[in-house]
């Protein structure tokens, strides 16, 4: 855990010039400012200024009118010491994740930071804390200028096999590299490997406290472009950047543990995780707005894709929206797999609001059904299908009276002006200028 002075003496001694103060906005993009070293004493304190109107900009960067985000009214980006990491990929800059704040210090209602910290506070008020982390799928490739001047297109790596050992002797180096950035920036880990569409790659790290995973998710996203650039490569985390290839997800793992005891509760309470599914299911229409939050997300999310497409849930199926994971050996935990979920999402609106779904169905004892044990598309009209596309999702969030309360109206008004705006712009143009839109932000 980092102070500020930590921070000041630590980008002293490795001559880092530039900080960057990174967060997420309503978009998913992530975005930022940095300061130089020789004001980061003073920006540690005092945070550096930002109009409200960029909490209103989405992914094409169209600035929506929504009130009390135009050109009037300020906030700061200010900055979480403990999470300060250099970065090898960028020789000279390190960053911190940070929050949005008012000018005297206090919480923004638009916070998206702020909003997973309200939901792992409810859960401490209930004796609970979570641990979670995000399992990223990415397409490793090259960035091809269109023919005649057209959009520019992703080409993969290379067309190996799922999980083929060509892929992994093709993707090696960079792979190599990857982990020893992640490392080095203290994100642990866990496996790797070649996924089952041309260039596309699957590398996951350890889970960690609420908040911290999704910081992680941040850091992960920007570690996996950036260590691409540096290679002369393009690293997309799209959902779906390739059309006619497997679309990259996101799946959100989740464990609930006894604060004082620090015992994972899905192991020993088969009740309590039920509750909590059926909470995640009651809420997964409108949760889908936000873990599958774009245009694009609706491309992968879709039936016999291995992308989860029902809202159902069932021990080790992988068409279900939520799988119950069997433990790992026989000291392993119990975990459960949000499957509908990928990276162009907001990872803090993403998991604080996965968090009250799932603490709603543990206050309402909500039954979430039998487990399916079938891909649940075999059976046509038997199970709940996810919306289809944004704006049914976004419908669907409208409609949750517990989401858009927890979001809050500032926070909730803002993020549906951003995605519907997002939804109408992708409705008039082609295919083509969705694909690139993605794969060049994501």
């Amino acid at each position: 855990m980092r102070d500020r002075q930590s921070v000041i003496e630590r980008a002293e001694i490795e001559g880092v010039e530039l900080v960057r103060f990174l967060y997420a906005d309503h978009g998913g993009v992530i975005r930022g400012k940095a300061a130089s070293r020789t004001r980061l004493a003073e920006r540690l304190s005092s945070g550096i200024g930002h109009t409200v109107a960029m909490m209103a900009m989405n992914m094409l960067d169209q600035l929506q009118e929504v009130e009390h985000f135009g050109p009037v009214g300020e906030v700061r980006i200010m900055p979480d010491p403990s999470t300060f990491v250099l970065l090898p990929y960028s020789p000279g800059a390190a960053a911190m994740v940070s929050d949005l704040v008012q000018l005297d210090g206090s919480a923004w209602d638009a916070c998206p930071r702020t909003f997973l910290k309200e939901a792992v506070a409810a859960l401490e008020a209930e004796g609970y804390a979570l641990e979670a982390a995000f399992e990223p799928e990415f397409t490793l490739g090259h960035r091809v200028a269109g023919p005649e001047g057209g959009l520019d297109t992703l080409v993969p790596l290379d067309d190996s096999l799922c999980y083929s050992t060509i892929g992994f002797d093709l993707a090696h180096d960079y792979a190599i590299k990857l982990v020893r950035t992640l490392e080095a920036q203290g994100l642990r880990v866990e496996h790797y490997h070649p996924e089952l569409g041309h260039g596309q790659q699957e590398l996951s790290i350890r889970h960690a406290p609420a908040l911290r995973a999704a910081d992680n998710q941040i850091l992960y996203r920007e570690t996996v472009r950036g260590v691409a650039l540096r290679m002369s490569m393009w690293a997309s985390l799209a959902p779906k950047p390739i059309a006619d290839q497997a679309g990259n997800g996101a799946h959100l793992h989740l464990s609930l543990w006894d604060r004082e005891r620090h015992a994972n509760l899905f192991d020993g309470d088969p009740g309590l995780m039920n509750a909590f599914v059926g909470g995640l299911l009651a809420h997964l229409p409108a949760l889908t707005a936000l873990t599958c939050g774009t245009v694009n997300s609706f491309r992968r999310l879709a039936p016999r894709m291995w992308s989860s497409a029902y809202a159902v849930h069932g021990p080790d199926n992988r068409e279900a929206a939520v799988r119950i994971c069997s433990p790992l050996g026989q000291t392993g935990s119990v975990n459960l797999e949000l499957k509908p979920s990928d990276s162009s999402a907001n990872p803090y609106l993403s998991l604080g609001a996965v968090i009250h779904a799932g603490l709603d169905g543990i206050r309402r004892g909500l039954d979430p059904g039998e487990p399916v044990l079938i891909d649940p598309d075999t059976r046509p009209g038997a199970y709940p299908r996810l919306p289809s596309s944004l704006d049914e999702a976004l419908d669907a969030l409208e409609a949750d009276s517990l989401l858009m309360a927890a979001l809050g109206p500032l926070r909730g008004g803002a993020y549906l002006a951003v995605k519907r705006s997002e939804a109408a712009a992708f409705k008039e143009r082609d295919a083509a200028f969705e694909l690139f839109h993605h794969l060049r932000v994501f």
